[in-house]
């Protein structure tokens, strides 16, 4: 078992190195355009999926993976979905160590299938960037932190990313997906301003994030807030902390007069409700890694971060 154990490890290895190598892919629709069917794409996440939408247009078909409201970092996928992977022309995901379960897959499955990570080219940032603590134990993230898309300016990067695999992809329609790409960075752009505006209304003193689990970083890093703490101090929502972390954290909330609790919607909830509790503090529900439902104001990637956006200005304020 050791010996199986070890020969998947070094084709997870290949397959990841084969799938970030600057080769050519292979294409799928490299003639013209007439009778072509449409690119068969799997996307891991919403947010990943709303991105390759607005940059493939209608020369392709992507199909999600997660659930609305599955948390990344806790999902396992089933056999249908499985089936899913394999029937894909390419895979496309955050990356940064935020999909283990592909990594897993592709290990077990000798999939041939490209994967994209659409994070590739952003410096991660490392744990602990926020404070002056460095790394602490329990991170499971061990190549930086994998919220990749919680800043705009790191998404630009997913749409050029994906615009080039589609292009290699599908080479008759690459100037349909650099164009979109392009239209889609402005809208970013914009989004990014608007961002930036509605930050600046909330006073110096109360730019301060307490979230479930270390989720906010870029983010923060963008508009100018402290990320004092999280519940779970930790990239992943599965990692626990200890008694001594929690306690540290509330007296740290207590100094500084923190008055809310960012949860996301995928994340068990309990123990920042309890800190609140104890702090008589209050409990806001953000969306975190995943788009939300119809109707709820955060079905789009652009949607999502005003929702959130508009949610944390109120509440700071």
């Amino acid at each position: 078992m050791r010996r199986v154990a070890i020969a998947s490890i070094i084709v997870l290895a290949l397959l990841i190195s084969l799938a970030a190598c600057s080769s050519p892919m292979p294409t799928v629709n490299d003639g013209g355009s007439e009778g072509a069917r449409p690119l068969r794409i799997v996307a891991t996440t919403s947010i990943v999926a709303d991105v390759v939408t607005q940059v493939a247009g209608e020369h392709a078909s992507v199909t999600t993976l997660l659930p609305l409201g599955a948390d990344p970092h806790a999902f396992a996928p089933s056999p249908r979905d499985l089936a899913t992977l394999h029937e894909a022309d390419a895979i496309m995901a955050n990356g940064a160590g935020l999909e283990e379960f592909l990594e897993g897959y592709l290990a077990s499955a000798g999939q041939d299938v490209p994967v994209i990570y659409l994070s590739e080219g952003i410096t991660l940032r490392a744990f602990g960037e926020h404070d002056d603590e460095g790394e602490q134990p329990g991170d499971v993230h061990e190549d930086g932190d994998p919220h990749t898309w919680t800043s705009p300016l790191n998404v630009m990067v997913f749409a050029r990313n994906a615009a080039d695999a589609l292009a290699a992809l599908d080479p008759a329609n690459a100037e349909a997906y650099h164009a979109n790409a392009d239209a889609y960075v402005a809208a970013l752009e914009e989004l990014d301003r608007w961002i930036q505006a509605q930050i600046d209304t909330v006073p110096a003193e109360n730019r301060v994030l307490v979230s479930d689990h270390d989720v906010f970083g870029y983010y923060a890093d963008r508009y100018g807030l402290e990320q004092l703490g999280a519940i779970v101090p930790a990239f992943s929502s599965a990692a626990q902390p200890s008694a001594r972390e929690l306690a540290d954290l509330q007296t740290a909330m207590r100094e500084r007069g923190v008055q809310v609790v960012f949860v996301g919607t995928s994340a068990n909830p309990n123990l920042a409700e309890r800190v609140a509790a104890d702090l008589g503090i209050q409990v806001v529900v953000l969306y975190t890694g995943s788009l939300g439902e119809a109707g709820s104001g955060a079905e789009t990637y652009i949607d999502y971060m005003r929702y959130n956006t508009t949610a944390i200005v109120q509440a700071l304020r």
